[in-house]
């Protein structure tokens, strides 16, 4: 029997972590490790991207809807660069993945060698919590194996570089002696961490001490849903959240005000504008001109990562410990408030705002209100979806328009909110869940950044997916509309017609070339039946949508006021201003209804 090459070890030490896919692209610089793949029996498969930040952004998406490590491949050189986006989105919404990453061959190192780069260089940023390169092979499985724990202990991306002739060279395990490096065998990574006693007691004292308690809830409150309905329950307190935190409590919780800033409601702004107490929970949220005014409220956080605790709001108390056991004690020490006028009066915002919502959805537009293309899938999206947006204009409606119900998924380019994870992000939610259909919310700038060449990647891995169906919904609008709209309401100027419009083309047309089956949509009642059909098919379904530009994401603290210097500055210029400005008033009119 021939000996095991590294690259052949590498690919078995996988499979023992119970990695069930690589994402990745291949080239000469990580050859050694595609032929072990190939050798490999698709245990672990080798899942080829369009482009390595594509395969990035697949290991996000699938280590974001799994809870376990994302795991991408690529060559040395630019393979290596193209990953470093995908990476930096892992990074900054703390998600454990680990980049495998070819080298050019020991021998030829310093000698400006063909897509020699280095990598430890370009690297030590993005995976600044475990970067190494492998030069013999007794560093493995040590190696690989930290790389692996690292990840999943800090929610960060890790990379492992391995130079291409390595990769075919007989493995030779370490062994028990002076500067060799063990490793023991791949296993759970668990942990459970709980403040002391008397730090919680001293939270419950100040939730107590309040009359109007507001929670902040992000990603890192995912696991404690039960247990912060039960604190909201004994503190009549209304929950705000993160984007990143959109789906840890359902939108049909009468309490659950939905997200928060730029892109949040209006009960969330009211939530925080009128509360006295604030509970942050598993969240890093940084815009603290949406939070309390400057020590209007007394606060508490508790975040499982140190680090991260006190720095976006004065608080008092900082619990340094697992979301689920930190608030299952504090519910233990808060006292039930009788007063449950704070209580009706959020929900009574929250019932407003959905109405609010629905009546601007139903707007007439032109040709289609692109708040109404959510509003409707809202209205019949399957309660185990998994719903990934893209960052855009289109992220806004995501945002505002879809209620989360049932075990609903989400997730978007959180810190980063880098343009083109939309569709990887759902590729990587159906290896995550292939029994789960999947949706994806993509601006048609993002789409042609890198979308649509994404799509022949779906049609290729489809077979894999008990549940085949994966939905794209482009916001066709030829434009690229979130920028087009900040350099109107934060810069004073009109659109730049140059930088902004976007060539015209047919998505539906570019997906059934694909071998996708897509749908054309031109008409606002249409939209309904449109969703009916993606949602009950057999196959992965694409709907292009024609959406009206001059929709405006009105965050939810605009004034009267300031839409009307808004608006004066449009007419100074604007191509599209007095239709644009007719739609805002139309917009904005619907939360002053009876």
């Amino acid at each position: 029997m021939a000996q095991q090459q590294v690259g052949d070890h590498i690919v078995r030490r996988l499979r023992e972590w119970n990695v069930d896919q690589v994402f990745g692209y291949p080239g000469d610089g990580i050859n050694g490790l595609v032929a072990a793949f190939g050798r490999a029996d698709d245990e672990p498969a080798f899942i080829q991207a369009r482009h390595e930040e594509m395969a990035a952004f697949q290991a996000v998406g699938y280590a974001k809807f799994s809870g376990r490590v994302g795991v991408c491949a690529a060559t040395s050189g630019p393979g290596a660069v193209h990953l470093l986006n995908g990476l930096y989105d892992a990074k900054l919404d703390h998600v454990p993945v680990v980049a495998l990453v070819g080298q050019t061959a020991r021998s030829a190192m310093g000698g400006s060698y063909q897509q020699e780069i280095d990598l430890q260089s370009l690297y030590k940023d993005v995976a600044s919590d475990y970067l190494v390169e492998v030069n013999v092979s007794e560093q493995l499985p040590n190696a690989l194996d930290r790389a692996i724990r690292v990840a999943m202990t800090r929610r960060a991306p890790t990379a492992v570089i391995i130079p291409a002739d390595l990769q075919e060279e007989p493995y030779e395990p370490p062994t028990h002696e002076f500067k060799q490096v063990p490793s023991s065998p791949p296993g759970p990574i668990r942990s459970t961490v709980m403040p002391p006693s008397d730090e919680i007691r001293r939270a419950a004292e100040i939730v107590d001490a309040g009359s109007k308690v507001a929670i902040l809830v992000g990603q890192g409150a995912r696991g404690a849903a039960a247990e912060i309905a039960e604190l909201a329950g004994r503190t009549g307190a209304g929950v705000a959240k993160a984007l990143l935190g959109m789906d840890v409590l359902p939108d049909d919780l009468p309490y659950v005000t939905g997200p928060i800033g730029l892109l949040g409601s209006r009960p969330s702004y009211e939530l925080m504008r009128d509360c006295d107490t604030l509970l942050i929970i598993g969240s890093n949220f940084p815009y603290s001109q949406f939070l309390p005014d400057f020590r209007q409220a007394r606060a508490v956080q508790i975040d499982i990562d140190g680090t991260f605790i006190g720095m976006r709001y004065p608080t008092e108390v900082n619990l340094v410990g697992d979301a689920k056991t930190t608030v299952a004690e504090l519910n233990s020490m808060v006292r039930r408030k009788e007063d449950r006028s704070w209580r009706e009066t959020i929900e009574d915002n929250v019932a407003r705002w959905w109405q609010v919502v629905e009546r601007q959805s139903m707007l007439a537009a032109d040709p289609v209100n692109p708040m109404r293309v959510v509003w409707e899938l809202s209205r019949r999206v399957p309660e185990n979806a998994i719903v990934t947006a893209d960052s855009g204009s289109s992220t806004n409606w995501y945002a505002r328009c879809l209620r989360m119900r049932g075990d609903m998924r989400g997730s978007l380019s959180g810190t980063l909110a880098t343009m083109g994870p939309g569709v990887p992000y759902a590729i990587g939610a159906k290896f995550a869940h292939p029994d789960r259909p999947a949706i994806a919310l993509v601006g048609d700038g993002a789409m042609q950044m890198n979308g649509m060449g994404e799509l022949l990647t779906v049609a290729r891995y489809r077979q894999r997916w008990p549940d085949p169906r994966l939905v794209v919904c482009v916001f066709h609008n030829n434009d690229l509309n979130q920028v087009t709209w900040e350099l109107r309401a934060m810069g004073g100027a009109p659109k730049f017609e140059e930088s902004q419009d976007l060539p015209d083309v047919s998505y539906a047309d570019m997906a059934r070339c694909a071998g996708w089956s897509a749908l054309a949509v031109d008409d606002p009642d249409e939209l309904g039946p449109a969703w009916d059909r993606a949602l009950s098919a057999d196959e992965p379904v694409l709907l292009d949508v024609r959406c009206d530009p001059e929709m405006p994401p009105i965050p939810p603290h605009a004034t009267w006021e300031q839409m009307k210097d808004t608006a004066e500055a449009l007419l100074r210029g604007d191509p599209e201003a007095r239709h644009l400005v007719l739609q805002g008033a139309k917009t904005k009119a619907q939360e002053f209804l009876p």
